[in-house]
This record gives C-alpha cells, sequence and structure tokens, in this order.
C-alpha cells in the first residue's frame, strides 16, 4: 500500500517541521551567502535583496537559534564559535540543494554553461594550463573561468574553488584526485656550470655546489627530494641564492648561475635541447604527480565534468616529461668537464669574482 502525501496525518510535529523550515530556509541562505562573500552587502549583491533584507533574516536565525552568529564591526564581519559550528553543519546540506537545482538547469538547458573557478599552482598553472584555457573557452562559450595562481592548496569550500591542479604527494582523503601526468623532480644545471664546476656525483656533493633553493608560499624553504636505495630522503642545501618565485630559480640555472631541484615539466624542453644538464637522474623519486582534484564524483556539473575531461586529454598529449637516463650532451674538444671538485668556498668566490668583471 502506498501512502499519499496528502493521506498523511497531520500532527503537532509536522505543523513545527514545517513552520520551522519556513522561518529559518532564509535566514540559513543569508546566513551562508555572508560566509561565502565576507560582508552582509556583498552577500545582498550575490542573492540580488536589499542589505537590510540580509541583515533581517539572519536576525531571525540568530533569534530562532538563540546564538549569536557574527561579530560585526564597522570594519569587519567574522563568525562567533556557534556561527562557525552552525556553517560546517548546514552548508553541505545547502550545497546539495544549489547542486541540485544547477544538475537540473543543466539537464534542460543544453550545453554546459556557468561559472567555474579554478585554482593551481604558480608555475604549473602559468606554464602548462593557461595556454589550454583559450582553446576550453572557445569549445564551451557558455563557460566563465576564474583561475587562480597560489602554491598554498586550494580550500574547496572557503575559496569556493570547483576544480584545483595540485602537484606532488596528495595527503588529503576528502578529495577526489585524478592523477594527469607524472610529476619529476630533477636536479639541473647548465652546461657552462658544468664545465666549470663539474657535475654532483652524489647528494652529499651538493653542498660543495652553488645551489639555489625556492621559497615557498609559506615562507619556508622547499626541501629538495630524493629516492635512495628505495628511501625517500629530504635535504635543504645551503644556497647562495633564494627566490620565492620558480621562474626566476629556472632562469638563473639556465644563466649558469648555479644548480636547482626544478619539475621536469619546466625543464624538458631545455635538457632534450641541452640547455640544461640532468644531474643525479638515478635518485630521482618517482612517486610524484600533477593531480586534477575535485570534491566528488557524484552529480558534477556539466561545466566541470567537459573541463576535466579537457585538461586531462590536453595535458596529457603534451610532452612534459624528460627520460631519465639520456646521456649528457658531449662537449666541444677543448670545453672538458671539471673533474676536480673544488670547495664550496671557491665556487662562490669565483662566481662573486666573474660577477665583479
Amino acid at each position: 500500500m502506498t501512502l499519499d502525501l496528502h493521506d498523511r496525518p497531520h500532527s503537532d510535529a509536522t505543523d513545527s517541521l514545517a513552520s520551522s523550515f519556513t522561518a529559518s530556509y532564509t535566514g540559513v541562505v543569508a546566513f551562508i551567502a555572508v560566509v561565502a562573500e565576507g560582508s552582509f552587502a556583498r552577500a545582498a549583491d550575490r542573492l540580488g535583496i536589499c542589505r537590510s533584507a540580509v541583515s533581517r533574516n539572519v536576525q531571525k536565525l540568530e533569534d530562532q537559534l538563540n546564538a549569536r552568529l557574527f561579530l560585526r564591526t564597522t570594519r569587519s564581519t567574522s563568525l562567533t564559535r556557534e556561527g562557525e559550528l552552525f556553517y560546517e553543519n548546514c552548508h553541505p546540506g545547502v550545497q546539495r540543494i544549489v547542486q541540485a537545482l544547477e544538475d537540473m538547469r543543466e539537464l534542460r538547458a543544453g550545453p554546459p554553461r556557468g561559472h567555474l573557478r579554478i585554482s593551481a599552482s604558480m608555475g604549473f598553472g602559468r606554464q602548462i594550463l593557461a595556454p589550454l584555457l583559450a582553446d576550453f573557452c572557445a569549445r564551451y562559450p557558455e563557460i566563465s573561468l576564474d583561475l587562480q595562481l597560489d602554491d598554498r592548496p586550494a580550500d574547496f569550500i572557503m575559496d569556493r574553488v570547483d576544480v584545483a591542479i595540485r602537484d606532488g604527494l596528495l595527503e588529503d582523503s576528502r578529495i577526489i584526485a585524478k592523477r594527469l601526468v607524472p610529476m619529476q623532480l630533477l636536479v639541473c644545471a647548465s652546461p657552462a656550470y658544468i664545465r666549470r664546476y663539474g657535475a654532483p656525483q652524489s647528494v652529499d656533493d651538493l653542498a660543495k655546489h652553488i645551489c639555489i633553493n625556492l621559497r615557498n608560499s609559506s615562507g619556508r624553504v622547499a626541501d629538495w627530494e630524493f629516492k635512495i636505495d628505495g628511501q625517500r630522503r629530504k635535504i635543504s642545501p645551503p644556497s647562495i641564492c633564494t627566490f620565492n618565485d620558480v621562474g626566476l630559480v629556472h632562469q638563473s640555472v639556465r644563466d649558469g648561475f648555479g644548480i636547482a631541484q626544478l619539475a621536469g615539466y619546466q625543464v624538458a624542453s631545455d635538457l632534450r635541447d641541452g640547455q640544461l644538464v640532468p644531474c643525479l637522474e638515478s635518485q630521482a623519486p618517482d612517486d610524484r604527480g600533477h593531480y586534477l582534484c575535485y570534491q566528488s564524483r557524484r552529480h558534477l556539473p556539466a561545466r566541470i565534468r567537459v573541463f576535466i575531461d579537457y585538461v586531462t586529454e590536453a595535458v596529457r598529449a603534451l610532452d612534459l616529461k624528460y627520460v631519465v637516463g639520456n646521456s649528457v650532451p658531449s662537449l666541444a674538444a677543448n670545453e672538458s668537464i671539471h673533474t676536480l671538485e673544488p670547495s664550496r668556498e671557491h665556487i662562490v668566490n669565483s662566481r662573486i669574482l666573474d660577477a665583479l668583471d
């Protein structure tokens, strides 16, 4: 026997549920919008209503919950502890409702459309991802893109990110991660540097060389990573120069200023063309990757699905991998590689004198 909704008996419980939902839904929507936008004014713009209506709806919600959700000053709006707890509990439900509405619209509206926010690291985003976006936009003109380049891991909820591309090792089990291509980490030097100072023969030799380090977005100098006898090893070699931009590290290595560990996609073409020389190849880590990340496999909007498929195919078609084991480019007969290993102090002093000449 099937019970029709109209046949269900009325009760105080169902009346209470209906009145509670009616009273609180607009307040929850206003509350979520204020958290997402960071202010009542921007939330009002997002919802298409006046600021006083947003404030009134949130006030009614606070009265119903008998809790203060926001700390408001003339300059800022922030969540109280109760507000943080309420947001954590109700945000997933609101997201599912929004997702359901968007899915239904897309099913009926035809081609993929809407806004897509993407997060990627500075290096991979600028060099690999950004050049692909023009063709994607030409294929899907009704999808607008917002690319955020940041070396910090994306916060999918607070940053409202739809898709993120992350590099290295992933330890966050809460996200879906699709490996695009392997990520190589290769120690590289220019042929001129190799001719003058030789190549490091072991990880410990790096202390004798002019190393160029990268300072990441957290302010910490990035470790150099290796795999030795099957074991992961990280070191932080002393450096003569540290940059917070991987492009500057790359250019300094090409200019012969020193050696550095760089991602394979950055240097693959330079290595194939002989502009750079790989070092310590047998000890390069082999468990890294470039990953395309999103929050769920279920009910993905069409705009996200087509972006994932497009980027996966386009990135894998690129020649981003250097074949480890290639021989060092041959040098001219009168340009033999130094076999002596001068101390690091001697190398540094030589570079300083060169700069003064």
